[in-house]
């Protein structure tokens, strides 16, 4: 098991959003194939949506850019 790995268990483990959106973002880095790399960057960008944190925004452009996402983003509840 991968160091990464390992911290992922556990900030899983932990409910440690924040981590496992910054954990998700190396293993994208170093991940070896585009599918991985999208894995884990989908990954990130929930953690990043779930805890408001400022990479949400430059995480979903990687997803554009990479062509797992679309441009406007998720879509979005309808208003009631």
């Amino acid at each position: 098991m991968s160091r990464i790995d390992a911290a992922l268990l556990t900030a899983h483990a932990t409910g440690d959003g924040t981590t496992m959106m910054r954990l998700y973002t190396q293993a994208a880095a170093q991940a070896k194939s585009p599918e991985a790399t999208a894995f884990y960057l989908t990954h990130a960008y929930v953690f990043a949506l779930e805890t408001g944190h400022a990479n949400a925004a430059a995480l979903h452009q990687r997803l554009v850019d990479a062509g797992c996402e679309h441009p406007a983003g998720p879509p979005r509840p309808p208003k009631r």
